[in-house]
């Protein structure tokens, strides 16, 4: 029950140095783009969260952006390696990479919507992650925590990943056209070698374009407790090809064609700790994409973004042993297609004073379709199935300042409304329609240039996944007696399930603390979600030789269906807080969720233990480098129904060094070092039976040369 002394102790002289407990929403200092520091303050842009350039402190939400200077320096092999420091996501799944999938605010799955450059991911299963992505081809992560239904339509219920990929403008200074990056890079925890190459030019005005090519080699992991997770090799190549020309002054067309592959021999169920069931696992994921702007200088109610994709996920399995459903050589395949379109514009008006009103509104409109084969056959599990989705949405966003003319600071009131229709076919089963509106309202209350404080009110709405409607066939065998089965029970009639989030928070932002240019910022939210209709997998089994007899045929035999459970609540606690000077930054977070079936009491939604963040990092001017710790730790978890389901609570410290050297012989050299899990601590996170990875040490190098 109680978190390690030294972390606490820890905290309590961070958040002491910046005199409150909280945030991390970083902002750029005067002067910190210094080529000499690898490792600077990030910028508080956010686009997600409004569809519009927005002030992420001001937002009345929690929103974090993860730069990519923060991704270099903490080495990151898959997403995990940064978001799981962000407070209100955890990714579950066990320490393999294939089988990591991310939850927010007890959220997970088809509830938290991924975006890849605003290309929809929609692949869901059971044993493996949600999307398939390397880090390397990123410049910028976003996560908004909290509904969006009123602007992304279903799915939106615990919030919105969306991750963006490179420009060549990210590498090239003013005057230069042209350059490339080149790099590699090892861990010992599974053995990893890592291997990058980017170009990239600006060789016309206007014409921007980028390729990357990264490549991923690892074995066994080693966990916590010095033995080995075994079964866990990974051969993964990653490429981006990127363009973006600009046609008039005022239009702009992009191209993009990003691809991932993973070449893995696992367990079929790649989240578990297991070894039997092997299979040779090929995941695959192509997103390709087209867009366009348009922005007239002449006019303020034009700003449009159009954007087509396509996007490809599929997971195919050769058994190599019989211990599973299934003959060794057979082929078993899951394929997820995704269709898009969606077409937005901002119009802007000045509306008296200094008061103003951007007005954000558009269409979307996409498709999803499954296949899945076993041997040639039908796959128990993976139903042939396609949903269509259509939605036309709306959002004003008002800025008042000194509002009736008498009210002191600046408001930021965000109204908005999404009506959405979808409907889901399969030959198992009849259609699954449905319509739905998710209005929500927002606002933020800057009374001084310091304080601000907020409230939100959302309605979201999330429509059943292929499986949870159409699951049918064998879901697991036991061998024992007669033999047991469980079975896929189709779920034709599940209602789309509808929350009602209300959350409040307020922020601080200081500048000029304990010296000049220094900066604090701390921002903290309190949201109660209500849910009706919420879609749980229930899975019934008898327990051997206390419930039924396993020498009975069929008198153990179980159930998995999903099932809508009538009134559902959530709650949870977001912190996060952030001082920065020129020599220092200090950063540090909590998070806290709960959920419960109001009916029964039983505990629901992907749940996580109460976490603290903590992080230290020091600017090294004289040796152009930065050397910092951070840590995380977690409370026992304790939020189960079976005692079987508890974890202990863990505290896992990582360290790390960046060296960018900005004299001219060494120019373009970046060295990065680091140690995960310093103490090699045995940890397991919830819903996996696996522990975490141990000690890991980290080295990368790499060069890059532009003119």
């Amino acid at each position: 029950m109680r978190i390690h002394k030294t972390l606490a102790l820890s905290g309590f002289l961070i958040v002491m140095a910046c005199m409150s407990a909280a945030w991390a929403q970083e902002t750029e200092l005067d002067g910190a783009d210094d080529p000499a520091v690898p490792f600077y303050t990030l910028p508080t842009m956010s686009v997600t969260a409004t569809r519009n350039p927005t002030d992420a402190f001001e937002y009345p939400g929690m929103v974090t952006v993860i730069g990519r200077q923060e991704l270099e320096t903490y080495q990151a092999s898959t997403p995990d390696d940064v978001l799981q420091f962000v407070p209100g996501v955890e990714f579950v799944g066990g320490p393999r990479r294939t089988g990591e999938s991310p939850t927010i605010r007890g959220f997970s799955g088809p509830d938290v919507i991924i975006l890849i450059d605003g290309a929809r991911q929609n692949f869901n299963s059971g044993h493996n992650g949600n999307f398939y992505l390397d880090p390397s081809v990123l410049r910028e992560i976003e996560v908004l925590r909290g509904p969006a239904s009123s602007l992304y339509g279903s799915g939106g219920t615990g919030g919105v990943i969306e991750f963006r990929t490179i420009n060549a403008s990210d590498f090239l200074k003013p005057g230069e056209t042209a350059g490339f990056v080149v790099g590699t890079g090892y861990q010992t925890v599974n053995r990893e070698i890592m291997g990058t190459t980017t170009v990239f030019g600006m060789p016309l005005d206007g014409v921007d374009i980028v390729a990357s090519l990264t490549g991923r080699s690892s074995g066994s992991i080693e966990l916590g407790d010095g033995t080995k997770l075994d079964r866990t090799d990974d051969n993964i190549v990653s490429a981006l090809f990127k363009t973006t020309f600009e046609l008039t002054p005022e239009q702009e067309l992009g191209a993009s064609v990003l691809h991932f592959q993973n070449d893995a021999e696992e367990p079929s169920n790649g989240q578990g700790a297991g070894g039997t069931s092997l299979v040779d696992k090929t995941l695959e994921s192509t997103n390709i994409s087209l867009a366009y702007a348009y922005d007239p200088v002449d006019t303020d109610l034009v700003d449009l973004d159009v954007l087509a994709y396509y996007t490809y996920l599929s997971a195919d399995e050769v058994r190599l042993d019989s211990n599973g459903a299934g003959n060794v050589g057979d082929l078993l395949t899951r394929e997820v297609d995704t269709f898009g379109l969606r077409l937005d514009n901002r119009s802007r008006f000045d509306l008296w004073s200094q008061d103003a009103l951007t007005l954000t509104y558009g269409a979307e409109a996409y498709q999803d379709t499954q296949n899945g084969t076993a041997g040639g056959g039908a796959r128990d599990g993976v139903p042939d199935a396609q949903s269509d989705f259509g939605g036309i949405f709306m959002q004003g966003e008002f800025a008042f300042e000194n509002p009736f003319g008498f009210v002191p600071g600046r408001v930021m009131l965000l109204p908005g409304v999404r009506w959405d229709q979808y409907v889901s076919s399969s030959s198992i089963a009849a259609d699954n329609k449905d319509d739905h509106l998710s209005p929500r309202l927002g606002m933020s209350y800057m009374p001084t240039d310091w304080l601000m404080v907020f409230g939100n009110y959302a309605e979201a709405f999330r429509a059943p996944s292929f499986d949870e409607l159409y699951l049918n066939g064998v879901h697991f065998r036991i061998p024992v007696g007669a033999g047991v089965t469980n079975r896929f029970i189709s779920n034709p009639d599940l209602a789309a399930q509808t929350t009602t989030t209300t959350e409040f928070g307020f922020g601080l932002n200081f500048r000029d603390v304990l010296e000049e240019d220094d900066v604090f910022e701390f921002k903290a939210s309190r949201a109660f979600i209500d849910g009706s209709n919420f879609i749980d997998l229930q899975v019934v089994q008898p327990e051997l030789f206390v419930g039924c007899n396993p020498f009975i045929p069929g008198n153990c035999d179980g159930a998995t269906q999903s099932v809508n459970v009538p009134d559902a609540r959530l709650w949870s606690t977001e912190a996060e807080a952030a001082y920065e000077n020129d020599r220092l930054r200090l950063t540090t977070g909590f998070s806290s969720i709960n959920g419960k079936d109001q009916a029964t009491g039983n505990r629901l939604g992907s749940l996580a233990p109460d976490q603290l963040t903590l992080g230290v990092a020091v600017k090294v001017h004289e040796m152009d480098s930065v050397v910092g710790w951070r840590a995380l730790g977690a409370w026992r978890f304790d939020k189960v129904d079976s005692v079987a389901d508890e974890r202990d609570g863990y505290v896992v410290h990582d360290v790390y060094m960046s060296w960018q050297p900005s004299d001219e012989l060494l120019g373009g050299l970046r060295v990065d070092l680091g140690i995960d899990n310093v103490f090699d601590k045995a940890y397991s996170r919830v819903f996996t039976n696996s522990l975490e990875a141990g000690r890991n040490y980290k080295a990368g190098v790499s060069y890059a040369l532009s003119w």
